[in-house]
């Protein structure tokens, strides 16, 4: 009864989750910023949720409810590795949501490495202000390669479509967290950084210096930049004086117009 209900009212239940987490971490912002809110943020913030708005948009006309009807195709057909094991158990559970975090992991290096993706993942990057409306700008060619992918592994893994629902709403709540403009206390960010990416740990990836910038992937779990090498504690310059985004005329222009952002990857 209660899977059937999270799957009836999937997409409000996520956007209701969305919405909460999105406004809770705007109050934090408000009160406790690591950065003083620039005089054009709300212009930027309004381009970043508009750029969401649109990769939604394009993700429910293109591929309504892709990743759910994966993992119910799966289930019917019993296909994926997990259909092998006891995929109802909790250690199932656990294995799957892993397992869909280091798709995540390996998939975003590879936005980094191959110089065509890069042209659409850089959208992400050139924001030179984070906040939690930076944890959803992404472009719409960007968001559906990413569905596809995430389709592929959930049929491969053979997911529980409670699983594929409850990482989406993971995902969503962490990239605006570990996006967003928040101070945390330097205990609390180290013991969560232990399991989870946090705010200072997911800045490093936004420099504006190369090699630091191709360091912490992690969006969800901290332990695969650990594991896979790609983990960096500290950048080179304090916190505070951290440079995000990126620093030529041209990028300065893409990171506040949204046409240009759009158009960018095509140029």
């Amino acid at each position: 009864m209660f899977p059937t209900f999270i799957l009836h009212y999937e997409a409000e239940i996520r956007l209701g989750i969305f919405i909460t987490v999105f406004c809770l971490l705007l109050l934090w912002e408000y009160f406790c910023p690591w950065r003083p809110q620039k005089a054009n943020n709300w212009h930027r913030k309004l381009t970043n949720l508009t750029l969401m708005l649109l990769s939604t948009l394009s993700m429910r006309l293109i591929f309504p409810m892709l990743s759910v009807s994966a993992a119910i195709w799966a289930a019917t057909h019993n296909v994926g590795l997990l259909h092998y094991f006891n995929s109802e158990s909790m250690l199932g559970a656990i294995s799957c949501f892993i397992a869909l975090d280091l798709c995540l992991y390996l998939q975003h290096r590879l936005l980094h490495k191959v110089p065509l993706l890069w042209r659409v993942h850089r959208i992400h990057h050139l924001d030179n202000h984070l906040d939690a409306t930076s944890g959803v700008r992404f472009h719409p060619a960007e968001a559906l390669l990413s569905l596809l992918i995430k389709a592929t592994a959930i049929v491969a893994l053979g997911a529980p479509v409670i699983i594929v629902i409850v990482f989406e709403i993971f995902l969503n709540a962490l990239s605006l967290f570990n996006h967003a403009n928040i101070q945390l206390g330097i205990k609390i960010e180290a013991a969560l950084r232990k399991l989870i990416v946090t705010p200072n740990m997911h800045r490093i990836h936004h420099s504006t210096q190369a090699v630091e910038h191709s360091k912490n992937f992690g969006f969800n779990l901290s332990i695969w930049d650990k594991l896979f090498n790609s983990y960096l504690h500290r950048a080179a310059s304090d916190d505070a004086k951290l440079k995000v985004g990126q620093v030529t005329g041209s990028d300065t222009h893409q990171a506040h117009s949204l046409w240009a952002m759009l158009c960018s990857p095509f140029k």
